[in-house]
């Protein structure tokens, strides 16, 4: 039996009975590709802050391989099982080359402020801890977002659809969410958001910023929407949705019942980082298609990882839908990526961090996304 887990790399064969639980704070995997598209590299997750990242705040960031640091290939992977028998053992990490398979990379285009609030119960005495993600340049739209969830257990990993982005806010979404407050005005009537894992960040600030009816936000994961909900609540009981109807549901992209009901309803599908799973990106492809309006369009970010991005694209195409691929589309973001490839070479990777823009629709698109 093989586990094979999105968000930084882990590949686990055979877990036993007694690797009961995996502290969703200690460990997250995703499985990246390289530049031909078919190697997996393997990371460890540990907490984010700014681009290089050895602090606490719990975000994202990705790429460790060997060829990062002078300990060989032998040496690195070692070092890797020994990590990842440590975390299940809840120890603490001390030999050298297990400190440096740890450290996660490029951690945010710092987009947002991440602010920590207080629990306003003394006697809650919960792991739950909520935090206000503010944006940097639209800094009049935050939203609240629920941080320690707890252990993720081995079970609902091997047992359900996808378990993506728990529990971090990674640079897909976070980009979305920026390009979703500086697009606001293009937002109208019903948008829905697939694959938005555990916050569904980019819906969120939709819902706070923009002038539209409904907000779907949606995920393949149970656990995921259950989180999503709360955020959904709080949100709501801090009143920044106004009179726009926000809601939360499990969509598979690959399930009739899911989408039939939809059909034709939204006029913005958008989703981040999701194209990397084989098995599901023709799922994906004609479920954008089948849940958007004649006139709608579809928001698609994503990097390159190989030839994933390249494959997605031809599926849609293929499928009837008009594609165009934009990597300029923000100059905040775009200064963050020029920047990180003039200085950040060490741990900036363009093949799996930056993601580019794809719009999709079902006719010619007349609108230009391009700075």
């Amino acid at each position: 039996m093989t586990w094979r887990y999105r968000r930084d790399n882990l590949t686990v064969g055979k877990l036993t009975p007694s690797l009961r639980f995996i502290s969703a704070h200690n460990f997250e995997v995703k499985m990246e590709r390289d530049s031909t598209g078919t190697a997996e590299k393997i990371e460890p997750a540990s907490p984010l802050r700014k681009h290089i990242n050895e602090d606490t705040c719990a975000a994202d960031s990705h790429n460790v391989s060997s060829r990062d640091g002078p300990c060989g290939t032998t040496d690195v992977a070692k070092a890797r099982w020994t990590l990842l028998r440590q975390v299940l053992r809840q120890k603490q990490m001390e030999s050298p080359e297990v400190k440096q398979v740890s450290v996660r990379r490029f951690a945010t285009f710092d987009l947002f402020s991440r602010k920590r609030l207080l629990t306003q119960d003394p006697g809650d005495t919960s792991d739950e801890q909520w935090v206000e993600y503010r944006s940097v340049y639209f800094p009049e739209y935050s939203a609240l977002l629920r941080d320690n969830l707890g252990p993720l257990r081995v079970n609902e990993v091997l047992n359900s659809f996808d378990n993506t982005g728990n529990v971090c806010v990674w640079p897909s979404e976070e980009v979305m969410a920026h390009y979703c407050l500086q697009k606001r005005h293009m937002f109208k009537g019903a948008v829905c958001e697939l694959g938005g894992g555990m916050t569904c960040l980019a819906g969120l600030m939709v819902a706070i910023c923009a002038d539209v009816k409904e907000v779907l936000l949606s995920d393949g994961n149970e656990k995921s929407i259950q989180n999503v909900r709360g955020l959904v609540e709080r949100n709501r009981q801090a009143g920044k949705f106004g009179s726009i109807h926000v809601s939360a549901r499990v969509m598979r992209w690959d399930c009739e019942s899911d989408i039939s009901g939809l059909e034709g309803h939204f006029d913005i599908v958008m989703c981040a980082d999701c194209l990397f799973l084989d098995q599901y990106r023709g799922c994906l492809v004609d479920a954008i298609r089948r849940l958007l309006q004649p006139n709608g369009m579809a928001l698609v970010f994503a990097p390159l990882r190989g030839e994933t991005l390249r494959l997605f694209c031809q599926l849609a195409q293929q499928a009837g839908l008009y594609v165009s691929q934009h990597q300029q589309y923000d100059a905040q973001v775009m200064d963050v990526h020029l920047k990180m490839l003039r200085e950040g070479k060490e741990v900036y990777d363009e093949n799996i961090h930056y993601p580019l823009l794809i719009t999709l629709t079902k006719g010619p698109q007349p609108v230009s996304h391009t700075q």
